[in-house]
């Protein structure tokens, strides 16, 4: 999901959105759609909302929303933010994305918990989305040292956990960056985006190619990479980790997430078998992206508060 501009909205309008994301009789489609409408505000209404989110039931949604609060880059966020990822009681899902979240908003208070997570976390997608934060943190200070408003910004409007390495490496270079399992996280995450903004089919190919990382946090990033390019290269590898019950179920979100965004009609149907899966993160992300799409394909906006702004889903 993109990044989307802040905006004002009636009271009316933002007690329905928080009420709705929160209300957990609704449907899994609806209450994303809140979401995704409720991530386009401004306010504490609207951040509250989202925070309470981060420890609903479903890890799913709560995952997406410190996603979305990190996506925002909103600093009032930031103490919920920490507090959730010093709860180990809660998913690593959900925890990994609050700190993907801090390293996003790039505030340098958050350094010492990220360096404490870093090296006591009993889940390694924790630890190394610390690792990847602590550097996006030293990066973006570097840049506002240097009298550089931000890090490089990504052409398909999302904060990216790392930035991209440099626009003139070779497809070739980045390739081997990313498979290779001696480099430290931030460098193959920063040839992962590098190579998405190449975005031609040897780079999808070098990309679908690392969809065979040791790393569960590598690999569920490269899903999204996917679900971002949306082309139909991909489809096949991602069908075999969606398939696939031993991966960890992040990574499966992802790639049915990834799917949704290609939706051609073996996309879909494969959605449709998954959406009954018994792990709830996946059943929920199939459940969800077919609801996008059919909302899509009727010429609607999946979101309640929709602003015209380009993303890519």
């Amino acid at each position: 999901m993109g990044v989307t501009k802040l905006l004002e909205s009636s009271p009316e309008t933002e007690k329905f959105l928080c009420e709705r994301l929160l209300d957990q009789t609704q449907p899994i489609s609806d209450r994303f759609r809140a979401l995704f409408s409720l991530r386009n505000l401004r306010g504490s209404g609207p951040r509250h909302a989202l925070l309470l989110a981060t420890r609903d039931h479903s890890n799913l949604l709560a995952h997406e929303a410190a996603f979305a609060l990190g996506q925002m880059q909103d600093s009032e966020a930031v103490p919920a933010l920490e507090a959730v990822l010093k709860d180990r009681s809660l998913h690593p899902i959900v925890r990994h994305e609050a700190a993907e979240a801090l390293g996003a908003i790039g505030l340098e208070g958050s350094v010492p918990l990220l360096e404490e997570t870093l090296v006591s976390d009993p889940a390694q997608e924790v630890r190394e989305t610390c690792e990847l934060a602590l550097k996006r943190i030293e990066e973006q200070k570097t840049a506002d040292d240097n009298g550089m408003s931000s890090l490089t910004a990504s052409p398909f409007l999302s904060v990216d956990p790392a930035a991209p390495a440099a626009s003139t490496s070779s497809v070739d270079h980045l390739r081997d960056v990313l498979l290779d399992e001696e480099k430290c996280m931030y460098e193959r995450y920063s040839a992962l985006f590098a190579l998405r903004n190449h975005c031609n089919d040897d780079s999808v190919r070098a990309i679908i190619d690392s969809l065979g990382a040791k790393s569960a946090l590598l690999r569920h990033e490269v899903a999204y990479v996917l679900g971002q390019l949306q082309n139909k290269m991909a489809s096949a590898a991602l069908s075999d980790i969606l398939r696939n019950g031993n991966e960890h179920p992040m990574v499966r979100h992802e790639a049915a997430e990834a799917l949704g965004s290609i939706a051609d009609g073996y996309s879909v149907a494969l959605l449709e078998e998954f959406a009954k899966d018994p792990e709830p993160i996946v059943s929920q992300s199939c459940e969800v992206a077919l609801s996008m799409l059919e909302f899509e394909r009727s010429g609607k906006s999946f979101e309640y508060l929709f602003i015209q702004t380009p993303q890519v889903q």
